[in-house]
């Protein structure tokens, strides 16, 4: 994670919550009473965000200090304390909200992950996130899909050719598609490497045969056809199964043979996870 790009994101947080002043506070709490808090966890989940948090809690006051008990990634429950922070009360109210609203949301997404994760523990398929994500929150929400055990698909539109449907049909069909790709990557000398979705087993092998891309990515594929597609394509690409796949279907995807599957739900359908900060 840039810190930069998290320093800019954390600054913009502050100044749309902060406007001209804590009034709530300023109205009842001196400016030198100090205290001490918790970072209470309230649900059963996945630690992530504690990074962010500490970086929240510096720009806002770099003389409050915290007390790290659970880091990035840790197994939570009910009951259990990730961190204490400590310093002016006035301070630690300032962060409250901006620190629980990162926290629940990263924290609910890695555990979604790692429940997508560990349902097809043992098996080569990897769970991939999307570009489904909230606009501004990119970096943080990918980031806690990392920590929940998943890979990231792509940063945005720049650093891979992923040709959907609606390229294909732009383009004039599929041969069209990837001709002028491989002529747009050779004539501005790039090397991003090529996926491009199949809609259909009679897509697949008009890829197959076409060729000239590293990924085929079955689209809405159910399991019988993409158990076809595998044995169409392995060995000569790499398979992504995407659209629709479930906690409830996502083992049986994985047992096809394929090296990926993305789950759009993963920063889409997001359940930020419950905890709060609690005064002591």
């Amino acid at each position: 994670m840039e810190n930069r790009i998290l320093r800019e994101f954390i600054l913009r947080g502050i100044g749309e919550d902060l406007g001209d002043g804590d009034h709530s506070s300023l109205a009842c709490i001196p400016w030198e009473a100090t205290g001490k808090a918790k970072l209470l966890i309230k649900e059963e989940g996945l630690l992530a965000g504690v990074s962010v948090a500490l970086e929240a809690f510096s720009l806002i006051d770099k003389d409050l200090s915290c007390e790290i008990l659970l880091k990035d990634g840790a197994k939570i429950a009910p009951g259990d304390i990730a961190f204490f922070v400590s310093g002016r009360q006035q301070s630690i109210l300032k962060s409250e909200r901006l620190v629980l609203n990162i926290m629940q949301r990263m924290s609910g997404i890695a555990t979604t992950t790692y429940n997508y994760t560990s349902r097809i523990r043992g098996l080569k398929a990897k769970i991939l996130d999307t570009r489904k994500t909230t606009p501004g929150l990119r970096f943080l929400e990918k980031e806690a899909v990392r920590i929940g055990g998943g890979f990231n698909h792509r940063m945005g539109l720049f650093d891979m050719i992923l040709l959907k449907d609606n390229h294909i049909v732009y383009a004039g069909g599929i041969e069209n598609a990837i001709k002028l790709t491989k002529d747009y990557l050779r004539k501005n000398s790039r090397s991003l490497r090529i996926v491009i979705e199949a809609r259909n087993l009679e897509d697949v092998k008009k890829i197959i045969a076409i060729g000239g891309v590293h990924r085929i990515m079955l689209d809405n594929f159910n399991v019988e056809e993409t158990k076809t597609a595998v044995k169409m394509i392995a060995g000569r690409y790499e398979i992504e199964s995407s659209g629709g796949i479930t906690l409830d279907t996502v083992r049986a995807y994985a047992e096809c043979g394929v090296d990926f599957i993305s789950v759009g739900a993963l920063t889409h359908h997001i359940k930020s996870l419950d905890m709060s900060l609690k005064a002591i």
